[in-house]
């Protein structure tokens, strides 16, 4: 890559920062060209992207930027990853692959929310539902009480309804 190559290339990779509210670096060693196409492709699908980049780019990248220092992790094959849509299915959608490969790529750190974090934390991350699940699962939890208590009204009212009706046929049988 000649220097104008390599500034676009950081441009691009600056870009791709600011869209993406997640962001994975990975160690992607002993993955071979079709693992790598196979882990696009399934990033692809969860809303992400992953970019092979050299170590001394990535620094020139994160110059100049709010986020937190990542130069300790900065270290042997890097890869990153862009969660566009959200950190979880990322995080999902890596761990998954690497299950299947050798545990590879391997998380080196993440950054989710200008907060870093550590390989552990990241796993956990990939394990919580898909965001459609929880947010399904936060509707039911906030549906639940309002139809209790649509319920309890509606008892209240067939319990009105047969207190008039009861009184109805008592007036019409005293005459």
């Amino acid at each position: 890559m000649d220097r104008t190559q390599k500034e676009s290339f950081v441009t691009e990779l600056k870009e791709r920062l600011d869209r993406a509210p997640a962001l994975f670096l990975t160690d992607f060693t002993g993955l071979d060209v079709k693992a790598m196409t196979r882990l696009r492709r399934s990033l692809k699908a969860s809303g992400a992207e992953y970019v092979v980049v050299k170590n001394r780019l990535a620094k020139r990248v994160f110059e100049g930027t709010e986020l937190p220092d990542i130069d300790g992790a900065l270290e042997g094959p890097t890869g990153m990853v862009f969660g566009y849509q959200d950190g979880v299915s990322a995080a999902k959608a890596v761990s998954d692959f690497a299950k299947e490969h050798d545990r590879r790529p391997a998380f080196k750190l993440g950054i989710l929310d200008m907060q870093v974090l550590r390989p552990e934390q990241i796993d956990k991350i990939a394990q919580l539902p898909p965001k459609d699940q929880l947010l399904a699962e936060l509707a039911g939890a906030l549906e639940a009480p309002m139809a209790a208590l649509a319920g309890a009204l509606e008892a209240k009212v067939q319990e009105m309804v047969g207190l008039l009706e009861a009184l109805r046929t008592e007036r019409e049988a005293s005459g």
